[in-house]
């Protein structure tokens, strides 16, 4: 058995082959795999669009007949076991000689986890599981979420000055953060199925909602751009229903969220939502604990004035307060960027 740290440097450059494909693959996750042999990779793999390999089979696309065999592959997620567009990844990997599967993450889909164990045991093949999990995990939340919940992972995105507003003066361009901080917002768009606004929002600032960065690969497909409203749009007047993506647009109205929530994945294959809209509809989604990570950009000002970034009723009491789980913060130009995942069932003791 290989030891902890080479392990690990192999599922971590596993996990970098996944990062390729964040975005790219809903409703599947976006695994990464690499086969090693005699203590080099021999051959790297990533989960492709819908209808396209997975991790395994991917880099297993990559060796001639014979090549892996005694090799070890190292995969972000357990490998599937039943046959869907491509057929199972257990079955290749046994036809192609491998004699080692580690993978980082049991599989959340019922259908598939816990099973690749027995099967690739039955054909001699050792399995060792749980390198780098946490690492693994967060890197499928979008599908880990739909699979458990019945709803994609929400990452609420906001901008605001110092003392948390989102006023502006009529007339007045719509950003409060940097040029460096948007760029960030559309490489963010960029690992997203959905980004959902609010109709106040399309009303207000007439958005285009769309991705605007040459950083973001050619594969990804413009997220769909979703409208939740309570009375209706004259959608003649809006960017989003007038553009090239207009196809790539849905409207929602008077829906709950959840139930909006579970339309998406069910119908659209959605995973990963975005929230980019204004302090109501924010403050609603995090009221319906429905916020699963913030990426919050500060501008170093302060606007006063009755527009708050996240409204909504709040919590009654501080001790109901939400929490981060390890927030990251960064400076980007003159900009803060606070990024982290909502703790939203465990509620820290009180500092005072």
């Amino acid at each position: 058995m290989m030891n902890i740290s080479e392990n690990n440097h192999w599922m971590r450059l596993a996990l970098k082959e996944a990062q390729r494909s964040t975005g790219l693959t809903s409703p599947n996750p976006a695994v990464g795999a690499v086969i090693v042999k005699d203590g080099r990779v021999i051959a790297r793999g990533r989960t492709r669009q819908v209808g396209g390999n997975h991790a395994e089979r991917d880099a297993l696309s990559i060796l001639e007949a014979g090549e892996a065999k005694g090799a070890t592959i190292y995969v972000t997620l357990e490998p599937c076991s039943t046959r869907g567009r491509s057929g199972a990844c257990t079955d290749a990997i046994i036809a192609a000689g491998i004699s080692r599967v580690v993978y980082g993450l049991e599989d959340p889909n019922p259908s598939h986890a816990g099973r690749a164990d027995g099967i690739l045991n039955a054909a001699g093949i050792e399995v060792e599981r749980g390198i780098c999990e946490e690492e693994c995990r967060h890197q499928i939340r979008g599908f880990i979420s739909v699979q458990t919940k019945g709803r994609p992972w929400v990452i609420a995105k906001t901008a605001m000055s110092l003392d948390g507003k989102i006023s502006r003066r009529n007339g007045e361009g719509q950003w409060l953060s940097n040029e460096q901080s948007r760029e960030r917002v559309h490489l963010l768009r960029g690992e997203v199925d959905a980004i959902v606004t609010s109709g106040e929002t399309v009303r207000r600032d007439n958005p285009s909602l769309t991705i605007r960065s040459p950083q973001v690969s050619e594969e990804k497909e413009q997220p769909l751009r979703v409208v939740l409203t309570k009375c209706g749009l004259d959608q003649s007047q809006w960017k989003l229903f007038n553009d090239e993506y207009k196809n790539r647009t849905r409207v929602f109205e008077n829906i709950k969220l959840q139930d909006f929530l579970s339309q998406l994945s069910e119908n659209e294959g959605v995973n990963t939502v975005m929230l980019e809209c204004g302090g109501s509809l924010m403050g609603a989604f995090l009221d319906s604990n429905l916020i699963d990570e913030f990426m919050i950009f500060y501008a170093p000002m302060m606007t006063g004035g009755p527009h708050c970034a996240i409204g909504g009723e709040g919590v009654s009491g501080l001790e109901d307060r939400w929490g981060l789980k390890n927030p990251s913060i960064e400076q980007i130009g003159n900009d803060l960027c606070l990024r982290g995942l909502v703790l939203t069932e465990s509620r820290r003791e009180l500092e005072r």
